[in-house]
């Protein structure tokens, strides 16, 4: 790897490559605990619910004695399908000392999606909330489920009353009960980390079927301390009795002459991004939790609610999907808030269109924005652009590979031949961080991993920095006339327009042509436009066969939970509506009585 170009353009003061020690992930939270026990770790949005380093370890140790007091074992399969908060901090490392597998479900999940996971993961316990007991329920007999642990509202805020199980039948505990009955003393459990399995994480199923994605523990704490020191420099060192903590980190000038934007146990970051996504538990809760950090966590998003607590919390790091921003900066009176104490802003999950970074800039001109790029398949992140002030970004560009972590173009038809610069091809990746498989699915294991590299499904290109530039998923590449075409650049071009507040293009059936892009518009409520208008103005900027040449205005993007646009749903609705006409034409045509040959011939 060492004439790879990135190296070139490597943030100052960054080595090129971290020692990972060999320890189990939910020593994160022990060390962080044991550095500041009183240190305010989780702060709730509702009533400003304040919990410590010791008190969240406290939990997290008095849950997993509550898991072996139930029965789970290590190696078990844990669900947990519950909201950011404290509670569900707790439950994700109790999990993990007790030697269990996380497994996170999204709470959005419809019955048949939530039953479909339950059973391809075998799980046996499942932890979530009252609200979504009424999925649950029904499914609950046809999974290998033995015991459904319930929490609520109630039970995160004060007085924090069990919330009553009667209802929800046998083998139903509450979550707080259980936490407040058992001892403080977990099992003693022995970790393999290099063979373990800390999670079990399903893809987000934007292009097909989900598909359980198993993370050792050397995974997750590897990838966990790849992105907080790329934020933070100095590098992960661990005690003699096997606690970690972050060494050699660089001197921080006082007031705005900083280089580096995060400084462990200082931050105050502001999450709404979920904990049950493969983003949200590395980035948004491991990398704050071994800083040492405060979290101010939001369980759901109001935009209005999540500015104010940007000035109110004197917030120095938030995050998320691209849509989190674009709500953001729609809001009417977004320029009149004081975020100048915002040092970093974060975005994953989905492109990061060039407009919304420069109305971001405009924003917050003191803090570095920086675009990073993952998969599950790689626990959660891979690439990012520096984020050290004196660090070059490249606009359009996720960065270049993290620590310890490779990237490659390589041919669309063969995977065995790499490509040279600015050539576009699928993006593959390799580092410690890569995931061991796919849960009992050897045959797709065996196409998406490559001599130890994963294909990633995404088209790319490196130029000549090492930077990398998405164009745009595999699966979304349409073929116009024979031309390929990739919707990301249109959709960046539709983006560009004050019109539009969001879009998704897709490819539409066609005879004659193949397909031909079709765009799906969320307008802007106080700015007029026709699809004649919009189409036009993408006219003018790509070459012919490129054009839009439908458009089509909709109240919303479907998203998926990890906040992509789910362009399946878009064109199986397409596909559909097209069957629709198509039987309909035929059923108009078949009942049409044919003309009377004399009359016609009488006129």
């Amino acid at each position: 790897m060492e004439d790879r170009p990135w190296y070139a353009h490597w943030p100052q003061g960054l080595p090129v490559s971290l020692e990972y020690p060999k320890v189990p992930v939910h020593r994160i939270l022990e060390s962080a605990a044991r550095r500041s026990p009183d240190h305010p770790a989780i702060v709730f949005q509702y009533g400003d619910l304040t919990t410590t380093y010791a008190e969240l370890l406290e939990r997290a140790r008095r849950f997993a004695a509550a898991l072996w007091r139930l029965g789970v074992r290590k190696g078990d399969v844990v669900a947990v399908q519950l909201p950011n908060s404290a509670e569900c901090a707790a439950v994700y490392y109790g999990v993990l000392m007790c030697g269990a597998v996380y497994c996170p479900c999204n709470p959005l999940l419809s019955y048949g999606e939530l039953l479909r996971q339950l059973n391809d993961s075998k799980a046996e316990t499942l932890v979530t909330m009252d609200l979504f007991m009424d999925k649950v329920t029904p499914i609950r007999h046809d999974t290998a489920l033995k015991r459904v642990i319930v929490s609520s509202i109630q039970e995160v805020l004060p007085p924090h009353t069990p919330v009553d199980v009667k209802p929800f039948g046998p083998k139903t505990f509450s979550l707080r009960q259980l936490m407040t009955e058992a001892p403080s003393d977990p099992p003693p459990v022995s970790i393999d980390p290099d063979r373990d399995l800390a999670h079990l994480a399903y893809t987000g199923g934007t292009t097909g079927v989900p598909k359980g994605v198993m993370l050792t523990h050397r995974a997750v704490l590897a990838c966990t301390l790849q992105f907080a020191h790329w934020g933070s420099a100095g590098r992960p060192a661990v005690t003699e009795d096997g606690f970690l903590y972050p060494a050699d980190l660089p001197e921080q000038d006082s007031g705005h002459a900083w280089e580096w934007p995060m400084v462990p146990g200082q931050n105050k970051v502001l999450v709404v991004v979920p904990w049950s996504h493969a983003m949200g538990v590395i980035s948004y809760l491991n990398c704050f939790i071994y800083y040492g950090d405060t979290i101010v966590v939001h369980p759901r998003f109001d935009p209005p609610a999540y500015l104010a607590d940007l000035v109110r919390h004197q917030v120095t790091c938030f995050g998320g999907a691209p849509q989190l921003f674009g709500a953001l900066l729609a809001q009417p009176n977004v320029t009149t808030f004081d975020l100048s104490r915002v040092r970093l802003v974060t975005s994953g999950a989905a492109p990061l269109a060039t407009t919304l970074i420069e109305q971001m800039e405009r924003l917050m001109p003191d803090a570095v924005i920086s675009e990073a790029y993952g998969l599950t398949e790689m626990t959660a992140g891979a690439v990012a652009n520096p984020v050290n002030r004196s660090g070059l970004r490249k606009a359009g560009s996720v960065g270049i590979p993290v620590f310890d972590t490779d990237v490659k173009i390589v041919d669309l038809d063969d995977p065995d031949i790499e490509i040279g610069f600015d050539e576009l091809g699928e993006v593959a990746i390799t580092g410690p961080q890569m995931m061991s498989g796919y849960w009992n699915r050897p045959d797709e294991t065996a196409k998406v991993m490559r001599n130890g590299w994963i294909l990633t499904g995404d088209i790319g290109r490196l130029d000549r920095d090492g930077y990398l530039y998405i164009v745009d998923r595999k699966k979304d590449m349409l073929i116009y006339n024979g031309y390929n075409v990739y919707p990301r650049e249109l959709e960046e071009i539709l983006m560009s327009h004050r019109a539009v507040l969001n879009c998704a293009v897709i490819g539409k059936p066609d005879p004659a042509v193949g397909e031909f892009p079709k765009a799906f518009i969320v307008k802007r409520p106080d700015v007029p436009v026709t699809a004649e208008e919009l189409m036009a103005f993408v006219a003018t900027r790509v070459s012919p066969y490129k054009r839009v040449r439908e458009v089509e205005f909709i109240d919303a993007i479907p998203m998926s939970f990890a906040g992509k646009p789910l362009k399946r749903d878009l064109r199986e609705w397409e596909l559909e509506r097209m069957k629709q006409a198509q039987a309909a034409s035929a059923e108009s045509a078949a009942t049409a009585e044919p003309a009377d040959s004399s009359e016609q011939g009488n006129e």
